[in-house]
This record gives structure tokens, sequence and C-alpha cells, in this order.
């Protein structure tokens, strides 16, 4: 890519971490950077402050057609969605599209980096992602982790050796660009060296025009492979299960299958065969070859055990896939079945998903701030016994998924639910509705308005013996910047409540507000 950029126009849609590595990348290069953000400067403080004296131009409070006058390349952070006018505009005018994940991919491509490990999904991303850096330090070899987790990779690909392994993240947003049609530079052949998919179930639905356009975004990691790429799929997820057998078409349940998602698995199901590329799968019940499977009482890689799942640290069975998943990967790079069971026996896990916060006064209190679907809020759930007193915080802002299943799942296991944020009352309304048809009990319900307060209600209703978990369904974006915002701030809001020994003055008994708050 060298000094291609010197002189040339960019701009950058979004102000957060990946379009501020964007622009500390092409100032590098010695491009005329815009950044340009929708969010007025008085909401974007402590990003401006990030940018320092960097010699950009910002446009803020709204992205003006007139950002494209001379534009020679628009850039995407994340969060802006691609249907946007000015990017519609932009594909008119025949301006390339590009991101920080797709340049990274091409400018490793042309520095001969890697071996590069690409790891997507619906749900476990980071903690496969965390888990598969870890095995490969644990084998002796060293890794830089980044992506769609931690820090983006496209401003610091100075630090990163030939050889040296590079793990990435990768969401449906940042895929949704690896699209020749609309994308800057060549994309066939940049993919990773080992790309896994880990589950493709309903998420961003807010975002996607439905479900095959959010699994079409997911499956642009398969297009871009270069020659001999290892793929990594779960044998047990309905769709990579399909793609990995050949079976396109049929009717597996849960499926939500349609005409666009046939086609489509047809149409990758053909391009993974007709690549005739290295197969990995991974399976918490059944034996699968190769790769990472279970069998109820150990974790195997291959024929070598790994370890028993009793040993596991992390709770729920999506964490012994999450862990499978990381085994099959990791090994597809060349980690050693030493440093699988190394990590396997001791990580304990990644902040914001099932995060013990507190164990005080009988009550334990647990982050889950990551579950920003209905689905995984139903793993959280879950990963306790059917008999545990549980208070769940549910809320947010809904990405239009469906909550039915997730309302029997409360049904079965929650014995007071409080629903908070902008999708707080239609949380509790759904659990009610589904109760009603189900003609069973609903558990206590109360809707608040915030966070501070659902954490006020929880305290005042656990008994001693009781889990309150903040596995919220719905995304962060109602009131805070992202997930990690909001469980940092449960974490406070729990510690400073504890730390007042609020909790010691409560009447004990079991949990008993059922109704919802004037």
């Amino acid at each position: 890519m060298g000094n291609e950029w010197s002189g040339r126009n960019i701009v950058i849609l979004g102000l957060a971490r990946q379009g501020s590595a964007l622009a500390r990348y092409f100032v590098g290069l010695g491009a005329r950077v815009t950044v340009s953000d929708a969010a007025p400067a008085e909401r974007l403080e402590r990003e401006i402050a990030h940018l320092g004296d960097l010699p950009v131009t910002l446009a803020l409070g709204g992205h003006p057609l007139t950002l494209l006058d001379g534009c020679d390349l628009l850039c995407l952070s994340g969060g802006v969605p691609a249907d946007l006018p000015i990017v519609q505009e932009a594909v008119r005018q025949g301006i390339p599209l590009s991101n920080d994940s797709l340049l990274t991919f091409q400018e490793m491509r042309r520095r001969g980096l890697g071996p590069v490990i690409a790891i997507t999904g619906s749900s476990g991303k980071t903690t496969t992602t965390t888990l598969v850096g870890k095995m490969l330090e644990a084998s002796g070899v060293r890794v830089h982790v980044g992506g769609n987790i931690g820090t983006p990779f496209i401003d610091r690909l100075d630090t990163i050796m030939p050889g040296e392994r590079i793990v990435l993240e990768l969401s449906s947003f940042q895929l949704e660009l690896f699209d020749s049609q609309r994308a800057w530079g060549a994309i066939d052949g940049i993919g990773p060296d080992v790309a896994a998919i880990l589950n493709i179930t309903p998420n961003h639905l807010d975002r996607h025009a439905g479900m095959a356009a959010y699994a079409d975004a997911k499956f642009n990691l398969l297009r871009c492979l270069p020659q001999g790429a290892t793929i990594v799929l779960s044998a047990e997820d309905p769709v990579t299960r399909r793609v990995a057998s050949g079976e396109w078409r049929g009717s597996d349940p849960p499926l939500p299958s349609d005409w666009a998602m046939d086609a489509l698995l047809e149409e990758v199901g053909s391009l993974v065969a007709g690549r005739h590329s290295p197969l990995a799968l991974f399976h918490r019940r059944h034996r699968v070859e190769p790769g990472a499977w279970g069998d109820g009482e150990w974790l195997y890689y291959g024929d070598a055990p790994i370890c028993r799942r009793a040993e596991l640290k992390l709770r729920g069975e999506h964490n012994v896939s999450n862990m499978l998943a990381a085994a099959a990967i990791s090994g597809a790079a060349g980690a050693t079945v030493a440093g699988m069971a190394e990590v396997a026996r001791s990580f304990a896990g990644v902040p914001h998903r099932l995060e013990v916060v507190e164990d005080a006064f009988g009550v334990q209190w647990i982050n889950d701030s990551i579950a920003t679907s209905p689905e995984r809020a139903m793993a959280g759930l879950r990963s306790f016994a059917a008999d545990q007193a549980l208070i769940l915080l549910a809320g947010g802002k809904d990405k239009n998924l469906p909550w039915e299943e997730f309302a029997d799942e409360v049904l079965a296991r929650v014995d007071y639910l409080i629903g908070f944020g902008q999708a707080g009352a239609m949380i509790v309304r759904k659990v009610q509705e589904q109760a009603e048809f189900r003609r069973s009990t609903a558990p206590s319900t109360a809707v608040v308005n915030r966070l501070d307060e659902a954490v006020d209600l929880a305290a005042r209703a656990a008994a001693p013996g009781t889990v309150v978990l903040l596995s919220p369904g719905g995304t962060s974006y109602d009131a805070y910047r992202d997930f990690e915002e909001r469980g940092e701030h449960f974490r406070r809001l729990v510690r400073e409540r504890n730390a007042r020994s609020a909790l010691s003055s409560a009447e004990p008994g079991a949990v008993r507000i059922a109704e919802e708050p004037s």
C-alpha cells in the first residue's frame, strides 16, 4: 500500500476506536483525513481527546453529502451502517468503501505477516478469541490478539513480525464490507489462514435486512480465503453444520429457513466443498474428526484428552462450546494439547461475561452485560442450576429479535424479573404473555427506567442464597456507549451499595416484590 495514499482525501465515518485507528493510520501515510460523526462535539470529548494533535478535519453532528466532494476512499467504523445516505451516495458515485478490518487484511498480506486466525459468530467471539490467543501463548508461540476485541490492528502493524500469530475477532459489521463490488482493493485471497465461524443465530436484525443478510455478512469471511486455509465450523450449530455437511436444504430446527437462507447456504456450502480446504469441527457431545469434542466427562482434541469438564473454571454449556472451538482453532494454528489443557484448567473468563462482581451478604451478583441478545441471555440463565433462586435484570435496547424462547427460559428459572431501559417494559410484557399462553405462573416482575433503580430493587428483594444476574438481552445503546460501560456501571453500583452495607439492613425472606413501581 505504501505511500499511494499520500495527498489523497480519506473520509472516515464514526469517531470511535476503529475510526481513531484509521485516522492515525492514514495520517501516517500522508493522506488528508476528515473524520465525521453523527454525534455533536459535546458528546465526543473523550474521543476527540484521543486524537490529540493529529492533523485531521472534524465534521461532527451529521454526515453531509458534501464530505464526498473530492473523496478518494470512504471508511466506515463498525457502528456505522452501510445503508446511510452518504454511503449509498458514495457507492452511486463509484467511491470505494473500506474499514479497519479489510485494510488490515490487505496490509498484512502485503507485508507477509501471519499466520492469521480470524473468528466470527453470533456469540462467544470474544471468549473464544481470547482463549485461542492464550492457548497459542501457552504453546510457546508469540501471539497478537485484536480486531473487534481490544485495540484495532490497523495502526499497530509495525509491532508485528513475520511468523508471529495474529488472532482477530470479527463482527458482521466489519465483514459486511468484504465485498468486491463495493470495497477498495483486491479481496480475493486476502483472508485468514484459519477462518472460524462459531455459530449463526438471530442477532443484529435491527442493522441487517434479515437473517439471510446477517448470515451473508458472516460468510464473507469464507469468500476471501487464500489457498490452503483451514475452515473451522461448529458441528452443532444448525447453520454451520449444514454448510460443513453439504446438507444445504433440510428441516433442521431451529434454523429460521426461507428461500433466501437456503440459497445462501447452497452457495456457501458449494464454495466450501469446492475449495477442498482443510476442515476442522467442534461438538460438545459427539466425536468429530478432525477437531475438538466432548463425551460428557472429558474434552478432547482428536484422540488426545484436554481436561475433564469438571476442571473448567468457566460457567455454562456455552463456554464448553467456546473452549472446544478454541481448541479446534488453536490446534489448526499450531497449539499443543498441553497448551490447550493449561488454559482450559486456568482461564476464569473475560470481564462482563458471567463475571462474579461480588458475593456479599449471601447474595451473588453476576455481570453478564455482554448478553446483548435473547440467546446470549438464555445462555446466562442456563449456566445456573434450575433450582437456584434467581433475580434477572433484563433490558437495554432491542435489536428486533424474537423473545419467545427467552420468555420460556425466564418462566422456568427466574423468581423475579426486573426490566430496565428502553426494552424493559417490552421484555416483562413478553414474559407475562408467554405465561398466559403456557398457562404457567409468571415470576414477580417490575419495570424501572434505569440500571441503578434495577440494582436497588434487586438488592432489597434478594434473600441470602440468591443470584442477581445482569444478563440484559438488549444492547446498551439506549443509555451507554457500549456493553462494557454498562457492565462497569453495574459493577460500581453493586460494590458501592454493598460497601454501604445496605443489604445487611434489608428484611430477610424470599423474593416477594410483585408489583411494578409507580
